[in-house]
């Protein structure tokens, strides 16, 4: 006898909503019927990714401002300008994701109701939603100076290529580290006018931080993406993952305390311990995510993946009062 029972993920399909989402989310709840699939295209809806894109540009913005000891006008709208862009850029590279993952996404439980496999959008609708999201990105980049601007040009290429990485590596997470960090070394040069060693090794912090986060993220589908032939770290980790999980935390945070210390050696002791709590505060936010770690725990994962926007957040926070000290 047939099993005609409906699953969450085929009622979160039928609805149009897509599985993994916010519950009670303001794009289910308030936007058009038109916009919907665009803004889920965009993962408007899944907010978190928004931020973890977003904080690392903070931090580069931040540590140039503390180095600096002050926060400048333009420092402020390169602020504002990346959230704007983390925003948009977040969209585009999403849409651009589930173009490239089409085929794959509808063999996964958890993301066979998006836009493209649950076919709420075409392909073509897709590619034209991306297209006008990074040109409006591009706009609010042409204010950010020449260094940034070929910065943001060259980010282009680990964007492209992130969707592929699954296919063919064992450490897919460590192109998106590369990806989705890259705003620390625009932000900074888009403040400082320059790129010195204190953002790359803000910039290498957050890439151990991504495979931090993104390991646990992806644990939560290692049994489909064994199915079909999808590579990760939570599938190269498997049982070891603890350990490496402790690995990227300590990496996370030695990094991020070298940048601090090459940025602010000439500061005030004062700024500069406070902004030393960045690191710190990342560092005991990302032990307690070990301890509440269950990677059999499918719900468990992605609550503490969410719970990653607090963990940058801190560190923003620490520089942004070692700004004014």
């Amino acid at each position: 006898m047939t099993d005609k029972r409906v699953t969450p993920e085929q009622t979160a399909a039928t609805a149009g909503q897509v599985a993994d989402a916010v519950k009670g989310n303001w794009v289910d709840r308030y936007a058009p019927a038109w916009a919907l699939p665009y803004l889920r295209l965009s993962r408007a809806d899944r907010p978190a990714g928004t931020w973890l894109l977003l904080i690392p540009c903070w931090w580069g913005a931040l540590l140039a401002s503390a180095e600096a000891g002050s926060l400048s006008p333009r420092a402020i709208w390169i602020l504002i300008g990346c959230s704007l862009g983390a925003f948009l850029m977040r969209g585009a590279g999403c849409t651009w994701n589930d173009i490239t993952d089409r085929d794959i996404d509808d063999k996964v439980a958890r993301t066979k109701s998006r836009p493209i496999p649950s076919g709420q959008v075409t392909v073509k609708q897709a590619a034209i939603w991306m297209v006008v999201q990074s040109l409006v990105a591009f706009v609010i980049l042409l204010s950010f100076g020449k260094l940034a601007i070929v910065l943001g040009i060259a980010s282009l290429l680990p964007v492209a290529v992130y969707p592929f990485a699954k296919r063919f590596t064992w450490w897919p997470q460590v192109f998106l580290g590369i990806a989705f960090n890259w705003g620390a070394l625009l932000a900074y040069a888009a403040v400082a006018g320059e790129l010195t060693m204190a953002p790359v090794m803000l910039y290498l912090a957050g890439i151990a931080w991504t495979i931090f986060y993104d390991t646990i993220y992806a644990h939560q589908d290692k049994e489909d993406d064994a199915l079909i032939g999808v590579k990760s770290t939570a599938r190269r980790f498997g049982e070891e993952t603890p350990r490496w999980l402790k690995r990227f935390l300590v990496l996370t945070v030695v990094l991020m305390a070298g940048g601090v210390i090459e940025a602010l050696s000439e500061r005030s002791v004062l700024a500069l311990v406070v902004a030393l709590g960045a690191p710190w505060a990342m560092g005991l936010h990302m032990t307690w995510q070990m301890a509440k770690l269950d990677t059999e725990n499918p719900d468990v994962c992605l609550r503490l993946f969410r719970a990653n926007r607090d963990t940058g957040f801190l560190a923003a926070l620490f520089l942004a009062v070692a700004i004014f000290l």
